[in-house]
């Protein structure tokens, strides 16, 4: 009987202890390999330094479209520009031009 009861109370001390380390695993567990953890930011890292990426190609790219769009200004559009988008687009020539063709290769 004395056996029982001493078993009963080791129980008993040794069931707190033994909840919170399970419960400090638990939190550690995640912070390594949660959503949110250590080895997911890695990830994030990587992911970021893509869409840094995209964004500074974005950002030249609006550039140029900008400078395009300040040529085309109604007010005072840029002659050689609007030349050369009216040769590529409605595959005009002057009279005294001579047009080579090309091989497609």
């Amino acid at each position: 009987m004395q056996t029982r009861t001493a078993i009963k109370g080791l129980f008993y001390r040794a069931v707190p202890p033994a909840l919170c380390i399970l419960l400090i695993g638990y939190f550690v567990f995640h912070a390594v390999g949660g959503p949110n953890g250590i080895v997911a930011w890695k990830g994030y890292r990587a992911e970021r330094t893509q869409l840094a990426a995209k964004v500074s190609a974005s950002a030249e790219a609006k550039a140029a479209l900008e400078r395009e769009v300040k040529l085309l200004d109604p007010r005072k559009v840029d002659p050689d520009l609007a030349d050369e988008l009216v040769r590529k687009n409605l595959n005009v020539v002057k009279p005294d031009e001579v047009i080579v063709p090309l091989d497609q290769k």
